[in-house]
């Protein structure tokens, strides 16, 4: 009987994907060289096809431009275009057989041989800069294409989408394309400092060691009636786990969630309820359980919001055979052999396992996960334990690598434009005194406070 959900789920998703072209989404190692593009309106992205190119080549020897790094600026890259038909695979639902540099031979510029199976693609949260991880993914991204929103640039803790073809363990990967939008955006009606969570437009916000926080020195700082943008995981109904919250003017609202009380007209995410009589669904049957995302031209009223427009959030096709890597938080668990993750039904019962056993699995806890879709399922063939509810800080959340750049002091430098602090920091293959602009470096770090990444580990290159 569980199966017959899942089939639901991939109708659904099967024809938002045609409809919209793909979508985009959570929190892993992630490390994107210097966008050139960046859509950050609220307008829908063009279609892959229209959108010229948004990543500069490698670095030669520094940092990026923003870092002011004497002899560090980045070599040339050029730019470059996308269609539905080029040798990258990606046509508009991203589901290409293969991702090449543009020779078809099916390897990208990082050298991964990765060949897709059924379009490859990984949603999760970003963590971490200097190639693009996701979920343990590392991806090349020198000739993906970035689809970003509500934002000028991509930043550690935002979730994102990434298609492109990964190898057989799920290690590395070719990004031809990644996606990112808010979700959720804002008034702060109330909070709970003791919990770490916070009510915005009827969602329940939880916080933990690991959520980044952008431009807010501490949690404390978020009052009722502060405006704030939020990414972050579905982790239930009316529940988002936040990996990045910011601080901003009042603008208009965002809300991404489970869909619940579907009705003629309506449905309600947590506590609010929205009218979609004047939306846009993208050609999609709304049903209770599936994950949206949606926009709002004017705040909500009595605890009604009228939507502009309501789209899967960050919609995966379940076809067979398709490869996908998920960063989530497990919910309706019924046991190792069925659950969920960003609302894909999850058979973990013959995966590898790390950061703990499969018995420590339970709703509420984050994982990564990756696997083969068989039947609507998403057969896992490797899970990785990250935190349990109420765990500690991990101490390797976030990781940056590259050349550092704008050096001014152990405490004060930029590596891929992320703000380091390593001076609390353990030093391997050299020591504090090595920190100088153009080093390359690989650094470690579990927290994230105005976007300066405090440092646990920095391992000379």
């Amino acid at each position: 009987m569980k199966r017959l959900v899942p089939r639901a789920l991939l109708a659904l998703s099967l024809g938002l994907v045609l409809s919209c072209g793909g979508g985009g989404g959570g929190a892993a190692f992630v490390g994107i060289s210097d966008p050139v593009v960046a859509q950050s309106s609220d307008t829908p992205p063009a279609p892959a096809a229209q959108i010229e190119f948004g990543f500069k080549g490698a670095d030669s020897s520094g940092g990026s431009p923003a870092d002011g790094a004497s002899g560090s600026s980045d070599a040339p890259g050029g730019t470059s275009t996308a269609s539905a038909g080029d040798s990258s695979g990606v046509g508009s639902g991203g589901t290409g057989a293969t991702a090449s540099g543009g020779d078809n031979s099916g390897v990208g510029s990082g050298g991964t041989g990765a060949t897709a199976s059924a379009g490859d693609a990984g949603v999760g949260g970003i963590g971490g800069v200097g190639s693009i991880f996701i979920n343990g993914v590392r991806y090349d991204t020198s000739t993906a294409i970035l689809r970003l929103r509500d934002a000028p640039s991509l930043q550690l803790g935002m979730t994102a989408k990434v298609n492109g073809p990964t190898n057989s363990d799920f290690t590395e990967g070719v990004a031809t394309q990644v996606e990112s939008a808010v979700d959720l955006r804002g008034l702060i009606t109330s909070r709970d400092l003791a919990a770490g969570s916070f009510v915005i437009l009827g969602t329940n916000v939880i916080t933990d060691s690991s959520t980044v926080w952008g431009n807010i020195s501490a949690p404390s700082a978020l009052a009722p009636g502060v405006a704030v943008k939020v990414w972050g995981l579905p982790a239930g109904p009316g529940v988002l786990r936040a990996t990045r919250v910011e601080q901003h003017s009042l603008e208009t609202p965002i809300v991404s969630g489970t869909v619940q009380n579907v009705a003629p007209g309506s449905f309600t995410i947590g506590g609010l309820t929205i009218d979609t009589r004047a939306a846009t669904t993208e050609g999609a049957a709304l049903i209770s359980g599936v994950n949206v995302r949606v926009r709002a031209d004017a705040q909500p009223s009595s605890g009604v919001l009228k939507a502009s427009a309501v789209e899967l959030w960050y919609p995966l096709s379940l076809t067979n055979g398709a490869r996908r890597q998920l960063g989530g938080v497990v919910t309706e668990y019924a046991g190792p052999s069925f659950f969920r993750v960003l609302g894909i039904p999850v058979d973990a019962s013959s995966a590898k396992a790390s950061g703990g056993p499969l018995t420590s699995l339970d709703n509420g806890v984050e994982v990564d996960v990756a696997g083969t879709v068989s039947d609507g399922i998403l057969l896992a063939t490797k899970i990785k334990v990250k935190k349990t509810p109420g765990g500690g800080v991990n101490s390797d959340a976030f990781q940056v690598m590259g050349p550092i750049g704008a050096f001014k002091s152990p405490s004060d430098f930029k590596v891929k434009g992320q703000a380091v602090n390593a001076a609390q920091a353990e030093f391997s293959n050299g020591t504090e005194a090595n920190l100088r602009n153009g080093t390359k470096v690989t650094i470690t770090g579990g927290r994230i406070v105005s976007d300066v990444l405090m440092a646990t580990r920095v391992v000379f290159d």
